[in-house]
């Protein structure tokens, strides 16, 4: 098949898994091709079956803000003419199923029907889709879409709550690629370089945007490192990384907390971690979970959101309510201070993981595609 992929290029769960299935289709044997302003960074041109294509945003003064759906839409109507696509699928539902619509009717104009698919990921729904001033768009994009799925069913119910949607919602999980974590637990994994040998190491990945909660991640550290020797592995950017760094200062543990940026080396981190912190607002699905624990390291989240899903109480991990910042800590000096714990913990972790592999994951889409086309013939 020849697909189209529309996603945000950034570190962000939504465009990694986009860039993922793309690879992986390609590897599949499959023709893919991302559409987009930047090139995705996970995207490894590995494959002669992957392409790129930019989206470029002419400069135009009577626009304070450049309407960027219209260039994704130009965008996507010559990409599907060149390379005679078959269908997109479009992560996120603002602005890219609504581009693709308009793409789609562009086409139809000409005699080409090209089939879209929505995936919705999370933030699309709930912090922007549900705002007034999209919502109209969101229900017409969801509801024209010839296929929809949501990575987690509290997303699926978060979406039919907030919405008046008329098309059926199938839920397909996120997914990982466990060999990479498997080939950086093989590979030798110098903790040495981060923390002293008796030192547990927590680390938190994310793009630091409030919705995370990144204060309470350091706060969460702060009570563990009172009574256990430990390092904190801060992973990634974003407007919250000044308040979490000046609350480490404050609390005087600046020293036991490591910022380390973006970074593309996720797997050889969490092979280092002994736990993974996420204190989120809300969570979708909760990509980074899922990636702590198929590197063996163990969850400690809120229940919130489509984490519920992921990080299963007493097993992978532990679940408290938002906000409550002692119970997490209690939880995690606890699977923290006894060794046995704590590998048990990490086995099981590993073990759910598998549950979400990119070979249980991708045939389900491939299905949904496969699906498409036999109902355009």
């Amino acid at each position: 098949m020849k697909i189209g992929i529309v996603c945000y290029p950034t570190y962000g769960g939504s465009g990694v898994v986009a860039t993922e299935l793309g690879m992986a289709l390609a590897d599949k044997g499959h023709e893919v091709h991302f559409i987009t302003y930047n090139q995705p960074v996970r995207l490894d041109f590995i494959s002669h079956n992957l392409h790129f294509h930019e989206v470029l945003m002419e400069e135009y003064p009577l626009f304070q803000y450049q309407p960027y759906e219209l260039a994704l839409s130009s965008k996507l109507v010559e990409v599907v003419k060149k390379y005679n696509l078959e269908l997109l699928h479009v992560h996120y539902a603002i602005p890219h199923a609504y581009a693709a619509y308009m793409a789609k009717m562009m086409l139809k104009e000409k005699g080409i029907d090209i089939k879209v698919v929505t995936t919705l990921h999370g933030t699309d729904i709930t912090l922007v889709g549900s705002h007034p001033s999209y919502k109209a768009a969101v229900e017409f994009s969801i509801n024209n879409s010839d296929v929809v799925t949501a990575v987690s069913n509290s997303l699926r119910e978060d979406t039919l709550r907030l919405f008046t949607i008329t098309n059926p919602i199938q839920v397909v999980y996120n997914f990982i690629d466990l060999k990479k974590y498997e080939e950086a637990d093989q590979a030798d994994c110098q903790r040495i370089a981060l923390a002293k040998p008796k030192e547990r190491i927590v680390t938190h990945i994310s793009n630091f945007r409030p919705v995370k909660r990144i204060e309470d991640v350091i706060q969460v550290f702060n009570i563990i490192q009172q009574s256990i020797p430990a390092k904190l592995l801060m992973v990634g950017d974003g407007p919250e990384r000044l308040r979490a760094e000046n609350l480490a200062r404050k609390l005087d543990i600046k020293q036991n907390v490591l910022f380390l940026g973006n970074s593309q080396d996720v797997e050889k981190i969490l092979c280092y971690s002994d736990l993974f912190l996420l204190p989120s607002k809300t969570e979708s699905f909760g990509l980074a979970a899922l990636e702590a624990m198929a590197a063996g390291t163990p969850v400690i989240s809120t229940n919130t959101g489509g984490l519920q899903e992921v990080n299963i109480n007493g097993k992978t991990g532990y679940l408290s309510d938002l906000g409550n910042i002692d119970d997490m800590a209690k939880n995690a000096i606890e699977i923290l201070t006894d060794d046995k714990v704590l590998n048990e913990f990490k086995e099981r972790s590993k073990e759910h993981a598998r549950l979400f592999t990119l070979e249980n994951i991708l045939p389900v889409y491939e299905d949904i595609y496969k699906g498409l086309m036999e109902k355009a013939i």
